[in-house]
């Protein structure tokens, strides 16, 4: 399938939303597991799936534990990457910015509407740490029961996009790539090659 700049909309968040849906509708899995990458502050990178939970003008929300190894890299080295690959349309989106920290309210709001073994598996886990029996973890939760708070030292984070760059699928790896890049208060589209 060819893409030409035509066919993008002049605002990337627009142009997401339109192959977001698209990944949806085409029947996907978990259109919104995206590889979100991090830093530490001397550059070693770190990968790992989260899940999309939110995106607007603000950005790209996604939550975990502040105390996990990516929230440990985001607060040192606040800047990341994020990849959404929908194999089946042949297209990925990339995505990079600055990241911070949702508010409470919107963490609040977030982990209430999870489900009680989700509550509690998230106010259990100390992610990231080392676990000597896997008894421990389970213990924990049924300790928990069902009407769990949201800890403090979880929540939301959203990457504010500085840079987006949207690739399809074409045959012989002469792929389509264009990158969108914050210029004033709009965005310059150029073609990359494959």
């Amino acid at each position: 399938m060819q893409l030409s700049e035509a066919d993008l909309d002049p605002d990337p968040l627009r142009q997401f939303e339109t192959w977001f849906d698209a990944a949806r509708e085409a029947g996907m899995r978990a259109p919104e597991a995206l590889a979100l990458a991090t830093a530490t502050p001397d550059g070693a990178p770190s990968a790992r799936m989260v899940l999309l939970k939110g995106a607007d003008e603000r950005g790209f929300v996604f939550f975990t534990s502040y105390e996990s190894r990516k929230g440990s890299e985001l607060e040192a080295n606040p800047r990341a990457a994020l990849l959404f690959y929908w194999e089946p349309l042949g297209r990925q989106v990339r995505v990079e910015g600055m990241v911070e920290r949702a508010s409470a309210e919107e963490s609040d709001a977030y982990f209430a509407s999870r489900a009680p073994g989700s509550r509690a598996g998230a106010a259990a886990s100390r992610q990231s740490r080392p676990l000597a029996e896997r008894s421990e973890l389970d213990r924990a939760v049924a300790e928990l029961g069902d009407d769990v708070p949201r800890p403090e030292w979880w929540g939301g984070y959203r990457l504010r996009p500085e840079r987006y760059e949207f690739w399809q699928h074409r045959e012989n790896r002469l792929h389509d790539r264009f990158r969108y890049e914050r210029e004033g208060s709009g965005w310059r589209i150029q073609r990359l090659y494959p």
